[in-house]
């Protein structure tokens, strides 16, 4: 893959024989994810597709993001650097199959974990997990990916930094092409590990706080003081260079303190803030009672519109299919266009990505279409990822909208939201259903009795 231009995103020359990160290193630069190249990663019936954000360390596997940049209006960021899914061999395998490329690959290096968070997806635990993938068969993995695309890889958990190898696992993805960023819960961060961050290229770690105090935070995540050592992790990460992203997972309990926690985050100086609407599965489903009501769920929507208008920060929702219906009706409302020019990143979003640019990997090897997606695809120590992606048929019915069942079949914003089939799949069974949480009834449609 050849060097991109900072400011243009276009091809330049490099330098032959060398690896991204050594010309990188050569013209005294480093490669970043680009989140306007998230954007514009295709996906069909004549949309764009998104960007999207790393999730955090011990939540849900999910979706990617980006570095700092200049802002754009309505909290879109300008992009530089990085093209994931953009190099020749994921062009000519579009070209081949007619099939996007992963883009992004959120990949659950470890299930271990030094928390106990109430709404992991993977219900991670402290101690050893039987059949993960060892450093051998992870690199064979790699390998295999970069035959068909160069993705962000989140190299989320459980807690990421309790692998001893990972540092070992972000220079064999740098060196194959692709762009590591770390999901992490930042309480095992010191000088020396911010330290290995930077010098092993990663740009961007997402953390996530859940409240804006100490005291409800740490009854989130299960573990006493866990909330100043995340806050003291995110200050070593920053004074090392490191990005830092700040996630929140919204439930009942701390809907109320948004804004708040908003606050901290600029306080922190921290480059994006995204919102994760809880999605029941894992140890989340224990607390399904505490997912928010269908008119809830659009009410913080909706004040993240309102929101993204002054912050200063990359700051979108995630996991929130929606909302992207909703921006479209706000501004319809304001008189106003969705237009890349005014809204940036959120005018070429597409709500659910699963398995049409991005997908989730196990610690075991399983694949799914994203980490909430309770389905396992394949695995990776049986047969070639690059294979699953291509003949999956849950995969390939995701990618056809014409599929979706019920009033999202019918709906005139399917193109932009989708639902979420991880919600439909856990609630409904079947994960072409209608989304269980979306209040709007599209134009024309007449439910049946």
């Amino acid at each position: 893959m050849s060097h991109t231009d900072e400011h243009s995103g276009r091809p330049d020359e490099g330098c032959a024989g060398c690896s991204d990160e050594a010309q990188a290193r050569h013209h005294g630069r480093r490669f970043t994810p680009d989140e306007q190249e998230l954007a514009e990663a295709g996906a069909p019936c004549g949309t764009v597709g998104v960007a999207v954000a790393v999730h955090p360390g011990g939540a849900p596997g999910g979706h990617p993001a980006g570095v700092p940049m200049t802002r754009q209006r309505h909290g879109g960021a300008r992009s530089t650097g990085f093209r994931p899914g953009g190099g020749p061999q994921a062009l000519a395998y579009e070209e081949r199959t007619g099939i996007k490329a992963p883009r992004i690959i959120a990949w659950e290096i470890t299930r271990s974990c030094n928390l106990s968070c109430v709404h992991c997806r993977a219900a991670a635990e402290f101690g050893h997990y039987e059949g993960e993938l060892t450093l051998d068969q992870i690199k064979t993995v790699i390998d295999d990916i970069v035959t068909i695309s160069n993705p962000i890889f989140i190299l989320t958990g459980g807690e990421p930094l309790m692998r001893p190898d990972i540092w070992e696992i972000v220079d064999y993805v740098h060196e194959k092409g692709g762009m590591p960023v770390i999901g992490t819960n930042a309480t095992m961060i010191t000088d020396e590990i911010a330290g290995k961050m930077a010098s092993h290229g990663i740009p961007r770690i997402s953390v996530s706080i859940d409240f804006p105090t100490a005291e409800g935070h740490d009854t989130f995540r299960g573990q006493p003081g866990c909330f100043e050592q995340t806050i003291e992790g995110i200050k070593i990460a920053k004074r090392h260079g490191v990005g830092v992203q700040i996630n929140t997972t919204v439930t009942t309990r701390n809907a109320e303190y948004l804004e708040e926690i908003h606050t901290l985050a600029e306080s922190l100086g921290v480059d994006a803030f995204h919102i994760f609407m809880l999605v029941p599965t894992g140890r989340g489903a224990e607390i399904l009672a505490e997912e928010l009501p269908p008119q809830e769920y659009e009410r913080v929507l909706e004040w993240a519109y309102e929101r993204q208008k002054t912050s200063p920060l990359h700051f979108k929702p995630t996991d929130a299919p929606h909302y992207y219906r909703i921006i479209r009706q706000l501004a319809k409302k304001e008189g106003r266009k969705v237009t890349r020019e005014e809204y940036g990143l959120d005018a070429m979003t597409r709500g659910c990505l699963g398995g049409i640019t991005f997908c989730f990997i196990s610690h075991t090897g399983d694949i799914q279409p994203c980490g909430y997606f309770d389905m396992q695809l394949g695995n990776v120590k049986e047969q070639p990822f690059s294979r699953i992606w291509t003949e999956s048929k849950v995969f390939n019915d995701l990618r056809d909208y014409s599929l979706l069942k019920g009033k999202c079949g019918a709906c005139e914003y399917k193109a932009v939201c989708g639902g979420c089939r991880a919600r439909s799949l856990e609630i409904t069974g079947d994960y072409l259903e209608a989304e269980p949480y979306c209040i709007y009834e599209p134009t024309g449609w007449k439910p049946t009795s």
